[in-house]
């Protein structure tokens, strides 16, 4: 544990009546950090993060908070603030109202009360709303209130249960950078638990991804997104292309393909094996001649027009009708357009391909991801 750890978890576990919902997870988080807890329903996500805000009890395993064991203490004597999913506003109560009523609870003065408040108010950029009531707000200044009550506690740590979950996609884009903003000016530690995978991209500092109670990665959004060290976290985090095959030392060999050349994650061996090709759909180039990198060829069959971007779905040659998608900037299909039923050559930099050991994971867990991407 490094010296600016605020929040550590040690083999915490957590079982429903024999059902293991958190499994021995290992977890430090830093100071000022903002860390997300990332993961499809189910995974264990929101069950860790109850423990650390300490509405559940860990069946075994260990949390401290600034090097303090806070695995027993009850939620309202730590200094942890969980700002709901719901906002559960007070709806009798206009908006300032609403951010004074834990200071109020706690007995505090008023001449503090109404100074914090007013801080908090104008950090939200909520003092023009101090008077209205929830239901004269939109959806995003109601989430403005929620987090406004909980930061003017001045919590150690801040804990989101899917903030952003009730808000429309251009009001949710904004949430985020105004989440990112507030963090670094008050100074606090935020935890949020997400299912949306662009919203952790975007927020947080780290990652955890959660599958079936366990972290099966832990890293910087880049880290995760570009070098994944697993089918799951590969296939969660935005849209993977797979070519599978038996891996050997100088790579992935495919049938009809040939050997596919990539990286293989840290302490990967090189021992002969089944296992997979992960590539991102923006990694792979259109020519017209072969270039430096791993040559595939294949017919077009579908193209999608999404306004800055387009989407293939490329059918590969001497692949048993393998199937991969392609992402390209409108300038590159300018550049070089191509239509349905075109005859295509691809190459895919062997820096950007992931080799990836074990066979497709045929959980109901990774099937359900796989339906939802």
């Amino acid at each position: 544990m490094s010296a600016n750890t605020l929040l550590a978890a040690e083999k915490v576990e957590k079982r429903f009546s024999g059902v293991v919902a958190v499994d021995g997870i290992d977890l430090a988080i830093a100071e000022n950090e903002f860390f997300a807890l990332l993961g499809p329903s189910g995974c264990g996500k929101t069950t860790l993060l109850r423990m650390i805000a300490g509405f559940e009890t860990p069946t075994a395993g260990h949390l401290t908070l600034d090097g303090k064991d806070i695995t027993t203490v009850p939620p309202n004597r730590r200094p942890v603030n969980l700002m709901f999913q719901s906002y559960a506003l007070f709806p009798h109560m206009s908006v300032e109202a609403n951010v004074a009523y834990g200071l109020e609870a706690e007995g505090r003065p008023r001449d503090e009360i109404r100074r914090r408040v007013g801080e908090v108010l104008e950090l939200t950029v909520l003092g023009e709303l101090a008077k209205r009531r929830p239901h004269e707000l939109s959806g995003g200044q109601r989430q403005r209130v929620a987090l406004a009550r909980a930061l003017v506690k001045k919590p150690r740590l801040l804990l989101l249960d899917e903030p952003l979950s009730a808000l429309d996609r251009r009001l949710r884009e904004q949430m985020q950078l105004e989440l990112k903003r507030m963090r670094h000016e008050v100074g606090i530690t935020f935890v949020v638990v997400t299912h949306d995978q662009e919203e952790a991209l975007v927020m947080a500092d780290r990652i955890a991804v959660l599958d079936r109670g366990r972290i099966a990665q832990l890293g910087s959004p880049r880290d995760l997104y570009d070098r994944p060290e697993n089918r799951f976290t590969a296939r969660f985090l935005g849209q993977m292309n797979f070519l599978e095959g038996r891996l050997g030392p100088d790579g992935l060999t495919v049938d009809g393909l040939g050997l596919v050349r990539g990286v293989r994650p840290a302490g990967a061996t090189d021992a002969t094996s089944i296992g997979c090709a992960a590539f991102r759909p923006e990694r792979v180039e259109i020519g017209d001649v072969a270039t430096a990198g791993n040559s595939l060829s294949g017919t077009v069959e579908a193209i999608a027009y999404h306004g800055n971007s387009q989407s293939l779905i490329v059918r590969l040659d001497g692949a048993g009708g393998t199937r991969i998608a392609v992402s390209r900037s409108s300038t590159a299909a300018d550049v070089r357009p191509v239509a349905s039923g075109e005859a295509v050559r691809l190459t895919v930099p062997p820096e950007h391909v992931r080799l990836l050991a074990g066979g497709p994971d045929t959980s109901a867990a990774a099937s359900a991801e796989a339906d939802a991407h």
